[in-house]
């Protein structure tokens, strides 16, 4: 029972005040749980690894199912991956049933978390000792896999392949590092920022830029409203909830979050496709599909279970292999680089005892998710009518103060921000997929390193097709991701042109 050990009164509050934080910023469109980590990902740096990661688990499971409130109340998704929830939650509170809509949410949500993390406790240690066995030809190509992957779940595959290989190409500015087997060259570094740009951009100020500052800019674009009425949000009078609604979902349940987490698991997905597949997969199993989109408790379930279950199937190749699962656990990497340790196949047999705190984080958080949202579903409500121009002002400034401390005050990385931040918010407009480019942004050093690595060591490019079976399986994966994600553009342009 070592791991109780990490149950002091510091990490249990800043669980419990991370899932807080995490729901409210979910509960208000346009602030997500992605948001919500990187603005406090910089406070993390004072606490210690295992109470870093702690109020960041927390933020990120209050994020995730904060999601579900506007989505209910107000048919707006508080975060992407609820976007299925507003499909049936919100018709049931036009009905008046709203209370009941967000009690079968915050279920479904608790039990996709609590699978969720039975698939991480599960298959993390497994694919870890697994991945120890891997030279630097299988690395490499699991990370060319993650990128493929990503091209496939893009809206658009050539634009997701793009941008995928922009965030390698940025990353790669600066010196080339000598550590690494690198000459100590600058690279693609504009004249006059040599100074700056010497070590590169730094990872944390890019992120908060991209999720942070790339987010204000958007919602400062279309205005900064006062807020939603309370005429406008219905919660509905006591709707006489009942577990029994449940009775005939538990094979909908189940199925949902193994669909979430498997989700997780491939690297890049995201909460969206998740809740999509687990509501899809709903829609299709059901023998009354045509309830569905009308105010259906099957499809809350299956939306909700599906993106919580992402929760803990997302850190599964965080932990295992160094690739993150979506954008939330993509900060999560900014929290480990603070503390100087490194994730990866030797993390949970290094780490145990940070192993261990993050399961217990997440199960604490799951449990006061469950409970905070449970009891206080009227006052929730409420949270949606937070005026925006009091809210965004004071996440501005802690994005910027957050950037300045970072690397103990350096000015550049303030203008790292802003750039990253006007970047992201171009983004849009361009069409740009930000997940992809930002896990480009992190995998494209150690690619770089494993490729030339593998090439000082063997001299042959053809080891990369001959190291060993798991190399050939890994290549028939990622054939199998190209020719996926060649097909699903070709279905998606054909949709297109028959709706048009």
């Amino acid at each position: 029972m070592e791991f109780l050990n990490v149950l002091t009164p510091t990490f249990v509050s800043l669980i419990v005040g991370g899932t807080l934080v995490g729901i409210i910023f979910g509960a208000i469109p346009g602030m997500t749980a992605t948001m919500a980590v990187a603005v406090c990902l910089p406070i993390t740096y004072s606490l210690g690894l295992q109470n870093g990661l702690a109020l960041l688990l927390g933020l990120y499971v209050g994020g995730i199912s904060g999601g579900l409130v506007p989505a209910i109340l107000l048919g707006i998704p508080g975060t992407p991956s609820s976007i299925t929830t507003t499909f049936d939650g919100y018709p049931m509170a036009k009905r008046g049933e709203g209370e009941a809509a967000m009690r079968i949410g915050i279920v479904a949500s608790l039990i996709g978390g609590l699978i969720s993390l039975g698939a991480l406790a599960l298959f993390a240690p497994t694919l870890a000792d697994f991945a120890i066995k891997f030279s630097y030809v299988e690395k490499f190509l699991i990370i060319l896999f993650a990128l493929s992957v990503m091209a496939a779940l893009s809206k658009d595959m050539l634009i997701g392949i793009f941008s995928g290989v922009l965030g390698v190409f940025v990353s790669l500015i600066g010196a080339y590092d000598i550590s690494k087997g690198g000459n100590g060259e600058l690279r693609l570094t504009p004249p006059g920022a040599e100074y700056w740009l010497e070590s590169g951009f730094s990872l944390l100020p890019v992120l908060i830029g991209l999720f942070g500052l790339a987010a204000i800019f958007e919602e400062a674009e279309i205005g900064a409203p006062k807020g939603q009425s309370l005429k406008d949000v219905r919660v509905g009078k006591s709707s006489g909830f009942s577990f029994s609604v449940f009775r005939g979902q538990i094979v909908n349940l189940i199925r949902s979050s193994g669909i979430g987490a498997f989700v997780g698991i491939l690297p890049g997905v995201g909460g969206s496709a998740a809740s999509i597949l687990a509501y899809s997969n709903a829609k299709t199993f059901s023998k009354t599909p045509e309830r569905f989109g009308k105010g259906e408790p099957a499809g809350i379930i299956a939306s909700e279970a599906g993106n919580n279950g992402l929760t803990g199937g997302a850190l599964v190749p965080l932990l295992s292999l160094g690739i993150p699962g979506d954008s939330t656990t993509a900060l999560l990497i900014g929290a480990f680089t603070l503390q100087g340790v490194q994730v990866g196949p030797l993390f949970i047999g290094n780490n145990a005892a940070t192993w261990d705190a993050m399961l217990l984080a997440m199960l604490i958080a799951n449990i006061v998710m469950f409970i905070t949202m449970y009891a206080a579903i009227r006052y929730l409500a409420l949270i949606v009518t937070v005026p925006k121009y009091v809210l965004f002002p004071i996440i501005l400034m802690m994005c910027v103060i957050g950037a300045y401390t970072i690397n103990r005050g350096i000015m550049f990385d303030v203008w790292t921000l802003l750039i990253f931040g006007l970047f992201g918010w171009l983004a849009v407009k361009l069409r740009l997929e930000i997940a992809p480019f930002v896990i480009g942004f992190i995998l494209g050093p150690s690619a770089e390193v494993y490729f030339f690595k593998t090439l000082e060591s063997f001299g042959d490019v053809t080891i990369f097709f001959t190291k060993s079976w798991i190399a050939g399986v890994l290549w028939l994966l990622i054939a199998a991701s190209v020719i996926g994600s060649i097909v699903l553009s070709r279905r998606r342009a054909k949709s297109q042109a028959d709706a048009s």
